[in-house]
């Protein structure tokens, strides 16, 4: 057995209510302890409370304690927060697009450059003619990089393939991920985030093949937990995304949903429709979708603010969402073509910047809220007795409405995942 003693934190963000999601007004609140210390013991969060409790010595010093291998890390006077948790991305992707981000600069839109055979088209043609094995390096090399930069549970989609064999390469690079990384990770199968080329023109012959090959497949092998699908002008109606979804769900495979995005395109309705796990992007999003998340709990709104701000669109109504009364989740989205980047600590500092969101609410709704987005909060997504230690150090700070404020400086000095310094 191994123990881990933080002490010396300035301050200790910890959840005491052992909420699954967060809601509404609920958002606006962290607990915090200050000038604390904190104990992990075999990768989970153990204990915690004030420097100055005797309490500590009976922790350090208990005769069950004393077998125990013992790190302590001294913190410094700076925060401790758990790991952040990224319920969206399209990490395992073959090279980037920076071609493209020239083409935005020169006003061609999102639309008009996938018409152009552009956009995901583009990113399936690199993968496939790139191998499993550089695939993985490359995705790993990403991995590392949101890892330090304090993430510790990661979605992954497939997506890229467009095709059966390709689909099924990426989500065996993700399951491989999966098995050589502490961070966590979780599969979601994506062969509907755009017509395959060899199929333009035909796209219910390509829906067909989801159904009745990809999907089978990836059940067979058991190689993502969830299914998604982009329904959104240009690429999958509601009708088409139900019939992918149900299919999904005969395979164990939950719903995640692009929607609203690009126009009002029914993606919250067929989402609510099937009780999927989050509907995620937004940025089109009418008071009715609104209307129609406050009839169930189970779906959670995701915003993705990296990709307004990478493109030059709208922000999700994140403030209605929650002044609604409903969960919000944050994500990166990070991609090749219209999110380049993972760095959560950023996409919190949008939340507030751009989303006129309070520091406490963007930081739950990209902790605990983004680890409900991915069915993981019973063990990830916040400081809590029980729960896989995975957290960040800091730099001092004297609030936490720092993190966000100093939206570029690196403030994140240690991460620990599963108790251990990564």
């Amino acid at each position: 057995m191994k123990k881990t003693l933080i002490k010396n934190i300035g301050m200790l963000a910890v959840d005491n209510h052992g909420q699954h999601c967060l809601c509404g007004q609920d958002m606006s609140h962290i607990d915090i302890v200050k000038d604390a210390w904190l104990l992990v013991e075999d990768g989970r969060f153990k204990e915690w409370g004030s420097m100055d409790d005797d309490h500590l010595d009976d922790i350090v010093n208990g005769d069950n304690m004393r077998e125990m291998e013992t790190l302590s890390v001294d913190a410094e006077g700076g925060a401790v927060l758990p790991s952040f948790c990224d319920s969206h991305t399209h990490l395992v992707y073959a090279d980037s697009r920076e071609g493209e981000f020239v083409d935005k600069i020169r006003g061609l839109s999102y639309e008009e450059i996938a018409r152009r055979g552009g956009g995901i088209l583009n990113s399936a043609d690199r993968l496939h003619e790139m191998s499993e094995e550089e695939l993985f390096e490359q995705a790993m090399g990403r991995i590392d990089e949101i890892t330090r930069k304090g993430t510790g549970a990661v979605e992954i989609k497939s997506g890229y393939g467009l095709n059966t064999s390709d689909e099924l390469k990426m989500l065996r690079v993700i399951k491989r991920i999966k098995e050589s990384t502490r961070i966590k990770v979780v599969a979601t199968f994506l062969g509907a985030h755009a017509v395959g080329r060899e199929y333009q023109g035909r796209q219910d012959e390509y829906v067909d093949l989801i159904i009745n090959e990809m999907i089978p497949e990836v059940g067979k092998q058991h190689l993502a937990e969830f299914i998604d699908v982009f329904c959104d002008r240009g690429f999958f109606t509601p009708d088409e995304t139900s019939r992918i979804l149900e299919a999904g769900a005969k395979w164990g495979m939950r719903g995640k949903i692009h929607g609203q995005e690009l126009a009002d395109s029914g993606g919250v309705e067929v989402a609510v429709r099937h009780g999927a796990l989050s509907v995620d992007h937004l940025e089109s999003m009418t008071d009715n979708d609104i209307s129609l998340l406050k009839t169930q709990t189970i779906t959670i709104p995701t915003a993705l603010p990296g990709t307004s701000f990478f493109l030059n669109m709208p922000f999700a109504p994140a403030r209605k969402i929650i002044d609604a009364g409903l969960p919000l989740a944050l994500a990166s989205d990070y991609n090749p073509g219209s999110t380049p980047s993972g760095d959560m600590k950023f996409i919190v500092s949008l939340a507030c910047i751009k989303m006129r969101l309070l520091p406490e609410e963007a930081i739950n709704a990209a902790t605990i809220n983004s680890a409900a987005a991915m069915d993981i909060s019973k063990d990830y997504g916040s400081i809590a007795r029980g729960k896989v230690a995975n957290f960040f150090i800091t730099t001092k700070m004297k609030d936490l409405s720092f993190l966000p404020y100093s939206y570029t400086s690196p403030t994140i000095k240690r991460v620990f995942l599963r108790g251990e310094e990564y």
